[in-house]
């Protein structure tokens, strides 16, 4: 497996928020983080990358317990991570945004040029090459989704969170972003684990849900095992 959490708890100040999360995550495999607003899903992708401390339990990463572990060394060692406010750098242009992701790649044995990376990042997403030049901070909410992906699969991810890739995005780019997520599904490059509401999203990408309430994990499983209308009931209100 790419990931095991196993009975991890973490607050904010003195509010208990994830309370003895366990899943697991096989290389290659899309994962879908599920359940209402406000139950623990953008908490637990931020203590996985260390943004948020844990207070209990232990994160493996790749074989190695990560628990302890600062927030930049984990992503230095595979751990990509878009959040749902994308944190593009607003002063800096999208080609300099994309090289932040890239210089946080590690070396690889093996590994492409630096034209060839970039070139597959204009392949996914071509409307980047049209604004190379522009601040990211006059881009629109398309356009920033576009360049945060772009940005994190420059890093060369062992595991890709995505928090919400699709809220408030234009029809056309919510298409264009699950046809590359399907693209690495297909091609087993990382895994992704992606917190998403739209449940017609998810599934066309599962291939095991994760759903929350309340901070805890109330049912895991394959998307075979655990079909749309269980997934359902700890959406709806």
């Amino acid at each position: 497996m790419i990931l095991k959490m196993d009975n991890v708890d973490a607050y904010y100040g003195e509010s208990h928020i994830l309370r003895g999360v366990s899943f697991t995550i096989d290389p290659g495999e899309v994962v879908c983080l599920m359940g209402r607003n406000g139950v623990g899903k953008s908490t637990t992708l931020k203590t996985l990358t260390g943004l948020l401390p844990t207070k209990g339990g232990t994160i493996t990463f790749d074989g190695t317990d990560i628990t302890t572990w600062k927030t930049d060394r984990r992503a230095k060692n595979g751990l990509a991570y878009v959040p749902q406010g994308r944190e593009i750098i607003p002063h800096l242009t999208v080609r300099e945004n994309l090289l932040l992701g890239y210089w946080n790649r590690p070396p690889i044995t093996g590994d492409v040029s630096e034209q060839e990376a970039f070139d597959e990042v204009y392949t996914l997403f071509p409307k980047l090459t049209q604004i190379l030049h522009r601040p990211g901070g006059v881009l629109s909410g398309g356009e920033q989704q576009q360049l945060a992906i772009g940005r994190a699969i420059l890093s060369s991810p062992k595991l890709l969170l995505l928090d919400e890739p699709t809220e408030g995005i234009q029809p056309s780019i919510v298409d264009q972003i699950e046809d590359v997520i399907i693209g690495f599904k297909n091609s087993r490059r990382f895994a992704i684990l992606l917190v998403e509401q739209g449940l017609h999203f998810a599934a066309r990408l599962a291939e095991k849900y994760v759903v929350m309430a309340k901070g805890a994990i109330m049912a895991q499983g394959k998307s075979t095992e655990l079909n749309a209308d269980m997934v359902r009931e700890h959406l709806t209100v």
